[in-house]
């Protein structure tokens, strides 16, 4: 027997895309379910390294791109719902580092990359003096220029947390299996049945969102959409589990002929007083053609060239593939912004990069405004979150790649 059970709209993905519109959407009085296949932040929000941009890694050529353009008021949006005078209340999400740090090792063309990255983003980047350093780079004599970003970073674990926290009666765990989609390219989203013990539950939404990261590329597989495209760009990510004392928040532009930094580096807490130091950047980009002892390997060499003082002896060391999905661009080009694409009554959602989610949840809440999207009436949908319960768990939240790994 198949149960019909009504709601406003149904968003398919737990990661920060989906639990922020989940957010942004219940705020403005829709009655939503979110539905996560494993568990929250899994895929790419997770293998984040929290850094909220502002714009900096993507002027180094001196050109400010349209990239580096719409990230240059992310920061501050994202401070202003820290303090919960935001879209959304992150007011006990934690800050790892309040600041970021961008460090010109002295070779020709980092100083070169760094100066013309500082002249497109004048007003937004700080020289340092050595007395102002951070504690890990005090005391050192270090040859290029240090300086401080409008950037920081934010614990993605308890990102996901906050966000999820108000509205856990409205987010469930159903495996891919359980899941059953129907579709066009013209019509979206035709059905969703999900199977349950004692039968079948038909969930009658009148908007899906699909903000499940690369999990998109099989939703729309199995809706018969085969607009917009997806593409992934693989990294191969380095941990480090490092019993230096300070942490480490900083880029380091290489003397390469790419403007990807040569190093980005994040900390995160360890046991027994640990730094698990997270890595990304050029070596993260070029190490996909690597195994993973050779990508250690040359994580080792790159760390112990730019950080001689560090005591590396010891250190646990894992590397990670991870795959960025977004939306597949001519010439396999890198968004510039937050991406939606509407098909009647179906919203394929990417952020892009974390630090554009605010820009997402506006573009998509700017969407149904303009499509005249009403709630429905609470007679209709009341209980549906009920319902759901009494057949689907709660999703736990996903542990960091690099914990699991350094374990």
């Amino acid at each position: 027997m198949t149960q019909a059970l009504q709601t406003d709209i149904v968003i398919l993905g737990g990661g920060i895309a989906g639990l922020w519109l989940l957010n942004r959407l219940r705020q403005e009085g829709y009655d939503v379910v979110l539905i996560e296949k494993s568990a929250l932040g899994a895929g790419q929000t997770l293998a984040s390294q929290g850094i909220i941009h502002g714009g900096l890694k993507y002027a180094l050529s001196g050109v400010l791109s349209p990239a580096s353009s719409a990230i240059a008021a992310m920061p501050e949006l994202w401070r202003r719902c820290l303090r919960g005078q935001g879209d959304v209340d992150l007011r006990a999400c934690k800050v790892l580092s309040p600041n970021y740090f961008m460090w010109s090792s002295g070779g020709y063309r980092s100083r070169l990359k760094t100066f013309l990255g500082s002249k497109a983003l004048r007003g937004r980047i700080d020289a340092l003096s050595p007395s102002a350093y951070p504690d890990f780079l005090r005391a050192q004599t270090l040859s290029g220029m240090l300086y401080q970003l409008t950037d920081f970073v934010v614990d993605t674990p308890s990102l996901v947390e906050v966000l999820a926290a108000p509205h856990r009666d409205r987010i469930f765990q159903i495996a891919p299996e359980q899941l059953h989609l129907r579709g066009n390219a013209e019509q979206g989203m035709t059905s969703l049945q999900l199977d349950t013990a004692d039968g079948s539950l038909t969930l009658q939404a009148q908007r899906l969102v699909l903000g499940a990261g690369e999990g998109n590329g099989d939703l729309l597989a199995q809706l018969g959409m085969d607009n917009p495209q997806m593409q992934t760009r693989p990294l191969h990510m380095l941990a480090v589990r490092s019993r230096h004392p300070h942490p480490v928040y900083l880029h380091c532009i290489g003397d390469s002929f790419g403007m990807t930094p040569r190093l980005t580096i994040t900390s995160h807490p360890g046991p027994d007083g640990c730094w698990d130091w997270y890595i990304g950047g050029e070596i993260a980009e070029a190490g996909t053609k690597r195994s993973a002892q050779e990508q250690i390997e040359e994580g080792k060499t790159q760390l112990q060239q730019m950080f001689p003082w560090v005591d590396f002896s010891g250190s646990q060391w894992a590397s990670f593939f991870i795959n960025r999905a977004e939306p597949k661009l001519a010439n396999l080009q890198r968004p510039d912004t937050a991406y939606i694409h509407s098909v009647a009554n179906t919203v394929v959602a990417w952020p892009t990069k974390l630090t554009l989610t605010p820009e997402l949840g506006k573009s998509v809440v700017n969407l149904f405004k303009e499509q005249g999207l009403q709630p429905l009436p609470t007679e209709e949908s009341s209980g549906v979150s009920d319902k759901l319960s009494k057949h689907f768990a709660t999703p736990p939240i996903a542990t960091p790649r690099w914990e699991d790994l350094l374990r």
